[in-house]
């Protein structure tokens, strides 16, 4: 059997992990200092990077723009449910306690928490390995079917880790009495990769015990390399055998206060971590593997004990006075991992540790398959759709217009304009400011960015942009859930059924599910002509609200002017004839739409089945006869905050006639 070892040249016993640990904390005092100092002042949304923020937002379904519109109003906490949001009482569900808990203000959660952690400690045991002279302990947790993590200075090679084992339920009942622990042989021969620097390793896990016990039987943790699990400010758990005692926990005690390449650092004044445990956030998900404390010392820089005297090895690292802990990114450890070469069997049990997140839940870690995909569908689509209508609740509170707010931030927004410029300048001018203000790039998802907000009507309903045909919000925002629950479900059965698919099959597929499960949202300019790429795809500016049937009636079809549209016979939604469609409704706003959509993104369209520069008369001429309606300037206020930037020819009608268009065709 293969055996892979990564091997650096820094030092690996113990001592030397805290050493490098506390050298690293120390070295980031100030950052963290002003970090602090951002999450007393601020929260959580603003202590971190904006770009990794805004996936953890993601990650938990909470958009960024329904987190700043909680943030956004300043209100003394209620007394009755320790809540600082500016709702109602009555509006406290699971998603409204769900955000607080992200920034920072409310330590209630649902029971489901509790759930998920019950789940995710099964998958922890501790490790047992012979030495001379007895026997030293660590943590460990299963990382896939067949392979267990832990420190490299728990187990530093395949010759430890072949006179170790793993105990499993070494831990307390509900009555306080032991259960009985199920040890599994570790079996370095089959595989054992580490890494001195990053301080872990990875070795295989005998299928079955002498009893004829199931290693399947205590599941497995999924590993995510991908950022958004998540910020600082956060709080995090840890699942230990602290000293090689019974398995405990550290309940949100644990708050991130740096986030290093490699390393992240989290402090309490409660509890340590233990060598080799998981660090996980509130969905349970890896965030880190523990691996040293940043232990206190005296004036000469010797360690302290928790009693104030001098540390001696043998009082076990659970006697250490500390300051902070340590942990190592587990995106650190995947990269590491990825870059070892394997052959063989060896390369397939590393490969179990890189499967797609999502096809597993944490904490009950399963081979993908129908019926487990199927339920992570299910489960997706119902957070979609919780996040969607808490976005719709918070939007009953919030004032549809403030015509003197937004009068102030478009003043602000375009005060660099020369608003006496023209032609191809104020063209230039005006292109650079809606790139550069474009600083959040939301991916497309009407259910939670249209529908709920961004496209309503002073009346809180959705009209058809094209038939004017009003709809509720939650019909819509049920509908294409559904249509996307079917969608993915359709693609992963075509997935196990054309195991051997390549690119080309693959976008065909996707092709033709979107066809046949279209969303209740129009791209005025039409998906196809920019190949459905992002940030174009979910730029806020250019999507309304459409029944099916009128999506599907105007498919790509550029916009035409027909004079004879009124006596002519045509659908509710339009006429459509030849290579042109003139929408019964809104053409006003479909004009400005398009027209911004050219200033945002010139070159992409233009080509001989596209929108063409012979049809831009068209756009000015509904742009001048159909003015912007309350409803437009809702709009463009609403995008803006969430985008950051705005639709010059909403804010300055004017503009449209002064600006040269012919450099925005490709």
């Amino acid at each position: 059997m293969t055996i892979a070892e990564h091997v650096s040249r820094v030092e690996t016993d113990y001592l030397a992990q805290l050493d490098k640990a506390a050298k690293r904390f120390d070295e980031r005092t100030a950052r963290r200092e002003e970090t602090r100092l951002t999450l007393d002042r601020r929260g959580v949304l603003y202590a971190d990077d904006p770009e990794r923020v805004t996936k953890r937002l993601a990650r938990l379904n909470a958009d960024w723009s329904l987190a700043r519109s909680v943030e956004r109003v300043e209100t003394v906490p209620r007394t009755t449910t320790g809540s600082t949001l500016p709702l109602r009482p009555d509006a406290f569900g699971a998603d409204v306690l769900g955000l607080e808990r992200l920034m920072g203000r409310n330590d209630l959660t649902g029971v489901a928490f509790l759930e998920g952690g019950y789940l995710a400690a099964r998958s922890i045991g501790r490790i047992a390995l012979r030495v001379p002279g007895g026997v030293r302990h660590g943590t460990g947790f299963m990382v896939s079917p067949s392979l267990l993590m832990t420190n490299n200075h728990v187990l530093r090679s395949a010759d430890e880790a072949s006179r170790a084992e793993i105990e499993f339920n070494y831990q307390a009942d509900l009555d306080g009495r032991p259960l009985k622990p199920v040890v599994f042989s570790l079996e370095p021969q089959k595989f054992f990769a580490t890494d001195r620097e990053l301080d872990f390793s990875i070795v295989a896990v005998a299928e079955r015990n002498e009893s004829d016990g199931q290693l399947a039987d205590f599941h497995w943790l999924p590993l995510d390399g991908t950022e958004g699990k998540v910020v600082l400010g956060e709080f995090v758990n840890i699942i230990q055998h602290p000293n090689g005692e019974p398995k405990q926990l550290a309940l949100r005690e644990n708050q991130i206060v740096d986030v290093l390449d490699r390393f992240v650092h989290y402090v309490t004044d409660t509890a340590p971590g233990s060598s080799g445990s998981p660090v996980f956030n509130d969905q349970w998900e890896v965030v880190a593997l523990h691996h040293s404390a940043v232990p206190k010392t005296d004036a000469d820089g010797r360690l302290l004990a928790v009693d104030g005297s001098l540390w001696r090895a043998d009082m076990g690292e659970h006697r250490l006075a500390w300051k902070a802990n340590e942990g190592v990114r587990i995106s650190s450890v995947l990269e590491a991992v990825s870059r070892l070469t394997l052959t063989g069997p060896a390369a397939r049990l590393r490969d179990g540790l890189f499967l797609a997140p999502g096809m597993a839940t944490p904490g009950v870690g399963t081979p993908p398959g129908p019926p487990e995909t199927v339920s992570v569908v299910v489960d997706a689509a119902q957070r979609d759709l919780n996040a969607a209508l808490f976005n719709l609740r918070l939007g009953e509170e919030l004032v549809y217009y403030d015509a003197r707010a937004d009068a102030a931030a478009r003043d602000a927004y375009y005060a660099g304009v020369d608003t006496g410029a023209g032609g191809e300048e104020l063209r230039e001018a005006l292109a650079e400011l809606l790139k550069e203000t474009h600083e959040r790039r939301p991916s497309y998802d009407p259910s939670r960015m249209v529908y709920p907000w961004v496209d309503l009507h002073p009346d809180r309903r959705l009209r058809s942009v094209y038939s004017g045909k009003t709809f509720s919000p939650e019909e819509f925002i049920r509908a294409d859930i559904a249509a996307e629950t079917a969608r993915l479900r359709g693609l992963q059965e075509f997935l196990l059924r054309e195991s051997s698919a390549g690119p080309a099959e693959l976008a065909a597929e996707l092709d033709a599910l979107e066809a046949s499960l279209p969303f209740n949202c129009e791209h005025v300019v039409p998906q196809s002509w920019f190949r459905k790429r992002e940030p174009m795809r979910g730029d806020l500016h250019h999507l309304f609200a459409c029944e099916v049937t009128c999506n599907s009636f105007r498919s790509n079809i550029p916009y035409m002017d027909f004079p004879q549209f009124d006596e002519a016979r045509r659908e509710d939604c339009g006429l459509r004839e030849g290579n042109g469609f003139e929408p019964a409704h809104h053409r006003g706003a479909v004009a400005r739409a398009t027209l911004y959509f050219l200033l945002r993104y010139p070159k992409l369209v233009g080509d001989n089945e596209e929108f063409t520069e012979d049809r831009l008369p068209i756009l000015l001429d509904w742009h001048q006869r159909e003015p912007a309606t309350e409803y437009e300037l809702h709009r463009n206020a609403a995008i803006a905050e969430i985008q950051g930037n705005r639709n010059p020819f909403i804010d300055h009608p004017e503009w449209a006639t002064d600006i040269d268009f012919s450099e925005v065709w490709a």
